[in-house]
């Protein structure tokens, strides 16, 4: 949607983006009085209560997905931070948690579902995916409703995927400096830091984390990689990483700020050890991959690839 400017000429899209004129707020009026006396915008771009400006983002709609799980302490927190200026769907998928995560969740306008029966987390991960994909949804944003990762990252990790350059967006904790100062245990860090710098050697891209949960993913990909196939464990989202480059898929990155609270989720220390060795077998794998590819003089293109 665009809005109306002087002499003739029509305002462009990302002038609306980056100063939406929401009705009631004040600010609008600080922006948009000096361009009206200027002639660069309409008196009607001014009448507030007559412009409701679109949730979709470059006209893509963006689903925000939640794998929930024992999440009472932060679902409002975590929902509170979702802009619903680019959220057009935020859903939660409950993987059967006894406490009130369900109970409060319905209390705050956003679409829940609640498994049958526990799905572990990767398993949670493909009905969430599953559900944004159902809604409609041209980018679907995974994010843990535990708070440890800010929601606010939200529009730029989808605005990456709209310009259209890239098909997945990783949320990364150890790119900056916030990962230790945030609460990450420092054997955690390290051992994350380890085992990112080995799989970016054999996955052949580079990234500064790969075992963040905080994930955004195209239409397109989704619709493409056969993720109801994969495991239904920890390895999930790194399975839906590989099979990304598999199918020639590019990949991107943001850094996140990163908090460590009592209340939110963390990984089972025996549960990180065997998720460590699952992320090196696939990571060798897919070296081999690659390697025999390479001897073939094979390029790989999105959706040549063939699932092995």
């Amino acid at each position: 949607m665009v809005l109306g400017v002087g002499m003739g000429h029509e305002m462009p899209s990302w002038f609306v983006f980056n100063f939406p004129y929401l009705r009631g707020d004040s600010r609008v009026f600080s922006i948009a009085e000096p361009l009206a006396r200027l002639g660069l915008i309409t008196a009607g771009a001014l009448r507030l209560g007559c412009y409701d400006p679109p949730r979709m983002l470059e006209g893509k709609k963006i689903a925000v997905v939640m794998p929930g799980y024992f999440a009472e302490k932060t679902i409002k927190k975590t929902v509170d931070d979702i802009s619903r200026e680019v959220a057009d769907f935020i859903i939660l998928v409950d993987d059967c948690s006894k406490d009130k995560t369900v109970e409060i969740a319905k209390q705050l306008g956003i679409t829940v579902h609640v498994n049958e029966k526990n799905q572990n987390y990767g398993g949670n991960v493909k009905r969430c995916l599953q559900y944004g994909l159902d809604a409609g949804a041209d980018i679907v944003v995974q994010l843990h409703p535990d708070y440890q990762y800010t929601p606010r990252l939200i529009p730029a990790m989808a605005a990456m995927l709209t310009a259209g350059h890239y098909d997945l967006c990783l949320a990364s904790r150890t790119s900056g400096k916030g990962a230790l100062t945030g609460g990450m245990p420092v054997w955690r860090y390290l051992a994350n830091w380890g085992l990112t710098n080995v799989m970016c050697l054999m996955l052949g891209t580079y990234h500064t984390e790969f075992h963040t949960g905080y994930r955004a993913y195209t239409r397109e990909l989704l619709s493409t990689v056969p993720f109801h196939s994969f495991r239904n464990d920890f390895i999930f989202d790194n399975e839906m990483l590989v099979a990304a480059l598999r199918y020639g898929f590019p990949t991107c990155e943001v850094t996140c700020p990163t908090s460590y609270e009592a209340d939110a989720s963390s990984i089972p220390f025996k549960k990180a050890v065997i998720y460590g060795f699952q992320c090196l077998r696939l990571s060798a794998l897919h070296l081999g991959w690659r390697l025999i590819t390479r001897m073939r003089g094979q390029r790989i293109l999105r959706r040549d690839a063939m699932p092995q």
